[in-house]
């Protein structure tokens, strides 16, 4: 298999692909719901001070403002922002072993066995964003159970 030839048959090449898709629709998930959560944080927030100058109840003003804090809530359980980092890394760090593999470059050009080499290359990257992971659900367990 020479460079610029992608392995179709090899199982770490499709766990290359399998492992990009995944993190790049992961991160976007994740993007899109942060973004979401915010939105609506700064749209509600915007409004309490104008609600408060019309004739609308104290109930609505005061919900609007609880409703910031359970918006706000939801982002620190869920993570949104800081997996959509993460993911959003991991897979642009697998791109990167995709292409380095594919044009035989950085440390594939001296490898004896370029594909052991991805399979290598990328459960490590894998591995590591799975310890990151459960290292910041660890945290946050810490952090809720003060």
């Amino acid at each position: 298999m020479g460079a610029g030839t992608p392995p179709s048959d090899s199982p770490a090449w499709s766990r290359l692909q399998h492992q990009i898709a995944w993190y790049s629709a992961k991160s976007s998930i994740c993007q899109k719901r942060f973004k979401l959560l915010k939105v609506c944080q700064i749209v509600i927030a915007a409004g309490i001070p104008v609600a408060v100058g019309t004739p609308v109840p104290t109930w609505l003003v005061g919900g609007a403002g609880a409703l910031i804090v359970v918006l706000e809530g939801l982002q620190q359980l869920e993570q949104y922002q800081q997996n959509w980092v993460n993911y959003r890394s991991t897979c642009e760090q697998l791109k990167h072993e995709h292409f380095l593999f594919l044009a035989g470059a950085g440390p594939y050009a001296r490898a004896s066995d370029s594909e052991r080499l991805l399979a290598e290359r990328l459960e490590s990257l894998v591995s590591q964003e799975h310890a990151t992971w459960v290292s910041n659900q660890e945290a946050q367990k810490e952090a809720n159970g003060r």
